[in-house]
């Protein structure tokens, strides 16, 4: 029995952020999925796994009208604050709080470390 091979077999691998670059351009300007699977020489169908695989890692949001944007930190700017002498407690710093993909909500000080920061969201959103 002889078999021939008519062409090359391609096996592309894709990194999370080429993934989560074709699946955000889904609607964009308009374009479908089919559009863009075909744009991309993927089938419709790995787009929507890759969808998938994307929120479970947290790096797509699961909510359509939730906007991620980067955020740096940095050290606050020195604030003059002027205690009034009838408020003898002193006032606590102000917290960030972030929605994280999994729903829950973390709230944090502001000169909280990044890396430690980093670190809790990982902690939270894998329990």
């Amino acid at each position: 029995m002889r078999g021939d091979i008519l062409g090359l077999e391609r096996r592309r691998r894709w990194s999370d952020e080429e993934k989560l670059g074709i699946v955000l351009s889904v609607g964009m300007e308009g374009a479908t999925v089919t559009q863009v699977a075909h744009r991309h020489e993927v089938t419709r169908q790995q787009l929507y796994a890759w969808r998938h695989e994307l929120k479970k890692k947290g790096l797509l949001s699961p909510l359509p009208e939730t906007l991620l944007l980067p955020v740096e930190l940095t050290a606050p700017a020195e604030l003059t604050v002027h205690p009034s002498a009838g408020d003898p407690a002193p006032q606590r710093p102000a917290l960030i709080e972030l929605q994280l993909s999994n729903g829950r909500c973390l709230r944090f000080d502001p000169m909280l470390d990044t890396a430690e920061l980093t670190r809790l969201i990982r902690v939270v959103e894998a329990a």
